[in-house]
């Protein structure tokens, strides 16, 4: 399986947004390397956009610097999210990237022209609009812009299009966003303008093939880098060979993944992707994230602040498949201490706590009940890419653990019944970390680590709890 996430603009650094999708892209990856299968994930940053270049000159540095630094913030999530990507590509600098995009371009040819054009461009869409404001919700005008540009006959591609959709050879979920990407493409396409002036891009970016004059637009850019990460047999095997090939991305860029790009890759005779999951969009104390306005949640802070294991699970946990989910600190908080705390971490102390009182330790050797159908309830609810759902489905096994606790009460019974009940509850245990390491690989860890061997280890907190954190030192106080 091959996953993607999109790769954002580095004219800032990360927020929790960026987080979300790693996320759900290092689920997806745990999980299905856990079932024995190869899966290559990779993720990135769009270094060539002209908002990169103008947030630089706001504060008065190089363009490579700006860039430079912010990829680096993005590429430095990796540890503190307990990120397992096998790759990053950054399109500014990786070695095989421009000779791609070059490949692409002059695969495509027969399709591409040159005409003048005019029209309203937003800057944060990198996206030309019929009308002011642009509805994605950018604050700054659109820009009136009339010049040269090589274009793309996307309308040629209209009828190949449906029939990839509605045929399932591309599946877009939810279901919701299929219809809307239908209802795009059979409301007709139109050529779209694939170049953007040199003195514009102010010299950022890629230039056109035989055209020095023009710089690639920076979408069919940054869309080619999904296959021009996979060098030498890599693409072979990845891009060619892959049965699955999963784009993750927001709602916001869906036009582009589920439109453009499988045009781009007829038009040039490549395979294509086969799956493509929508996600929409966080907010943050009920405001769309906004850099500029100060609500971009700063994933690296909340991890320094409350723990990588409350920020994923929060992510996991409350973000719906469909629609769009409000993040707070309190929120977080709670979720990790009614969850984390108070669920699991007070499942596993209990248990290790009785066997160490009552078996002096050590845990029998009974049978015990398999929980064949948690995984498989996980692995359905990831093949719909519905993460909350998933993460329920591995909650169930702290909430039967914790009913049966109270209903057998090993505190009652005879040292017989103790030795089934407890070897029941330190299996549940185990199994537990075992379905909980590609939510929370850290708190799977330490939960394996309570409950491994014959013997356990003197029993310890396994959570803090957050809650007088936020009272006490909220971040964006």
């Amino acid at each position: 399986m091959y996953i993607t996430t999109t790769i954002p603009y580095v004219n800032a650094r990360p927020h929790l947004g960026h987080a979300l999708e790693l996320v759900q892209g290092d689920v997806l990856a745990r999980h299905h390397r856990r079932r024995g299968e190869p899966v290559r994930f990779q993720t990135g940053t769009d270094d060539n956009s002209l908002k990169n270049v103008l947030a630089a000159e706001a504060q008065g540095v190089p363009v490579r610097e700006l860039v430079d630094r912010n990829a680096a913030a993005f590429e430095g999530l990796r540890r503190p999210l307990d990120l397992s990507f096998d790759s990053f590509i950054r399109t500014s600098s990786h070695p095989g990237h421009r000779a791609g995009v070059e490949r692409i371009w002059a695969a495509t040819r027969h399709d591409l022209y040159q005409r003048h054009y005019t029209g309203l461009y937003c800057v944060g869409c990198e996206q030309f609009y019929p009308a002011d404001p642009c509805p994605d919700g950018h604050e700054a005008p659109l820009q009136r812009v009339s010049e040269e540009n090589w274009f793309f006959r996307l309308s040629r591609y209209q009828d190949a299009l449906l029939e990839l959709i509605d045929g399932g050879r591309l599946r877009i979920e939810p279901a919701g966003r299929r219809n809307e990407v239908l209802a795009f493409v059979r409301a007709g396409l139109a050529d779209i303008s694939v170049s953007r002036s040199a003195v514009r891009a102010r010299g950022w970016g890629i230039p056109v093939p035989g055209d020095p004059d023009q710089v690639v637009y920076v979408w069919w850019d940054a869309l080619a880098n999904y296959v021009t990460a996979l060098q030498d047999g890599d693409y072979g095997r990845w891009w060619v060979s892959e049965g699955r090939k999963t784009h993750l991305m927001g709602k916001g860029v869906i036009r582009f993944h589920a439109v453009y790009w499988p045009a781009m890759l007829l038009s040039a005779g490549l395979p294509l992707p086969t799956e493509i999951f929508v996600h929409d969009y966080l907010t943050v104390d009920g405001r769309k994230i906004s850099k500029s306005s100060g609500t971009a949640a700063d994933p690296l802070a909340l991890v320094e602040a409350y723990g990588v294991d409350a920020v994923r699970w929060w992510l996991l946990r409350e973000v719906p498949r469909v629609g769009d989910a409000d993040f707070t600190e309190e929120r977080l908080a709670g979720r990790a201490d009614e969850d984390l705390a108070n669920g699991l971490g007070n499942l596993v102390n209990r248990v290790v706590t009785m066997v160490h009182r009552f078996l002096g330790g050590r845990v029998p050797e009974v049978p015990a009940r398999p929980l064949a159908e948690v995984s498989e309830a996980v692995h359905e609810a990831l093949e719909e890419f519905d993460f909350r759902r998933a993460a329920a489905a591995v909650w169930t096994i702290v909430e039967e653990a914790n009913k049966y606790v109270e209903k057998a009460q090993p505190w009652r019974q005879s040292r017989a019944e103790q030795e089934v009940s407890l070897a029941t509850l330190v299996h549940a245990c185990r199994e537990l970390a075992v379905q909980l390491e590609p939510f929370l690989p850290t708190a799977a860890a330490r939960v394996a680590a309570a409950v491994r061997g014959d013997r356990l280890p003197p029993p310890e907190p396994l959570f803090r709890r957050l809650a007088a954190k936020v009272d006490g030192d909220r971040i964006g106080a």
